[in-house]
């Protein structure tokens, strides 16, 4: 792993948006297919909350003059090539893009309404100027998500809105997504944080 890369030296990775390998992806969509299959509203809370505990876990566990430095590392399972160079920070800031996009699309799709425009993996990535006021706005954003998932009155919708890699999900399908998303987003703070240590 290389970490503290000036723009002048940053790799070169693929596009944001670009997805991943067809295998992979192939794969992602069984097991998700799994996950949304066995759970329910309480599982997904539940995930949820553990994916954020080991989250702030881990964030914690960073001196905060290093939150902010970039690191590369090995593409994990699930994470697309041009989000492997990010920071702890511009983790979180992904996480808190997400999330808001999520807590709109469960509220949308709950009050019988498809919400407008298309998810896009491309149109959610961090910025990489973000500071330590990311950390507040990612816990508020974790506390939308799990106030739009209990409170739901049907999480089982009719109608549905497509996610690039899985296809049209119902509201219940999109809460699955929420603990799914920041568990390979805590595997990746903990791959930036080992880089850190290097």
């Amino acid at each position: 792993m290389m970490r503290g890369m000036s723009t002048s030296t940053d790799p070169q990775l693929e596009p944001p948006g670009a997805g991943l390998p067809a295998v992979e992806l192939w794969v992602a969509r069984l097991m998700f297919a799994r996950i949304r299959r066995r759970g329910n509203r309480e599982t997904f809370v539940a995930k949820f909350k553990q994916e954020r505990a080991a989250i702030r876990a881990l964030v914690d566990s960073c001196p905060e003059v290093q939150r902010g430095e970039r690191v590369l590392i090995t593409r994990l399972r699930g994470l697309e090539d041009s989000s492997r160079n990010w920071s702890v920070w511009m983790t979180l800031d992904h996480l808190r893009i997400t999330n808001t996009g999520l807590i709109r699309v469960i509220a949308a799709l709950t009050q019988g309404k498809v919400p407008p425009g298309k998810a896009s993996t491309a149109a959610v990535k961090p910025s990489a100027t973000v500071t330590a006021e990311v950390v507040g706005d990612f816990e508020r954003s974790c506390n939308g998500v799990l106030a739009e998932i209990t409170e739901a009155r049907d999480l089982k919708t009719e109608l549905r809105f497509e996610h690039p890699w899985f296809g049209p999900l119902d509201a219940s399908g999109w809460a699955a997504m929420a603990g799914t998303h920041m568990g390979i987003h805590r595997a990746q703070i903990q791959s930036i944080l080992l880089g850190l240590r290097q």
